[in-house]
């Protein structure tokens, strides 16, 4: 899938990006996205991204893997659930153009609901609203499936919840590993994932896996302010070429 010296580049780094958004950096991982859409086709990007996410999201689990606040999880992952279901019976009808307009209009909106959530106060922790749950559950489900993309929606949530830095990452860390592993057979079905996605995948894990080991150190040491921010613009940046390229 990759023939240019340069796709290889950029394919290590947003696969780099993925395992270091999984550990404490949030919005690097919509940039992550973006720059694997515009190396790969759309539709196969989903299916290669996916494997290396979950390599990410081992790491981070391992990690983490006692922060994780599982009231929370356990309101979230049958809304999840069924957005996973109806993503795949909407991926299922679309061809790769529509995917890459789809795809760049997710990452353009989701760079706007970034901003958006900067802006709002937080909500009470022990006082989640029923529909906020509901409606981020399902919205995160199917953006996942169609473009690996929730993970501003998950921000989202967290930060409305008010949860202390390292609960935020055990929690996202627990919720996108076991969303992952449930998307993986619907992926398979649509037949994203096969021999081809999956060599590309497992040769791209390992830069996953180093990112995510090096998010704590980096974390410490680098504004996450400034990282978010620049996510933000190249992610838009990405986006807007994906709707706009063809």
């Amino acid at each position: 899938m990759l023939t240019e010296p340069w796709q290889w580049v950029v394919a290590a780094a947003a696969a780099f990006l993925v395992g270091l958004s999984k550990t404490g950096i949030a919005g690097l991982g919509i940039l992550s996205v973006a720059l694997f859409a515009t190396v790969l086709p759309a539709r196969a990007s989903v299916g290669v991204v996916l494997i290396v996410l979950l390599a990410g999201d081992v790491v981070a689990v391992g990690l983490y893997r006692r922060e994780a606040a599982w009231a929370h999880l356990v309101r979230l992952f049958p809304w999840a659930g069924a957005g996973v279901v109806l993503g795949a019976l909407a991926f299922g009808q679309m061809d790769d153009a529509a995917v890459r307009y789809l795809i760049g209009g997710v990452l353009v909106a989701l760079v706007g609901l970034q901003y958006l959530r900067r802006s709002r106060p937080a909500a009470p922790e022990d006082a989640p609203n029923p529909w906020f749950v509901g409606s981020i559950g399902l919205a995160a489900g199917v953006t996942t499936m169609i473009a690996n993309a929730a993970g501003p929606l998950m921000i989202l949530y967290l930060l409305s919840m008010r949860l202390p830095k390292l609960r935020f990452v055990g929690t996202a860390a627990w919720f996108f590993l076991i969303l992952n592993l449930f998307k993986v057979p619907f992926s398979y079905g649509l037949g994203l994932i096969g021999p081809a996605s999956l060599g590309l995948s497992l040769r791209l894990a390992p830069f996953a896996v180093l990112g995510a080991v090096s998010g704590r150190w980096v974390i410490e040491r680098l504004d996450q302010r400034l990282f978010e921010q620049l996510a933000l613009v190249l992610t838009l940046a990405a986006g807007l070429r994906l709707l706009l390229a063809g």
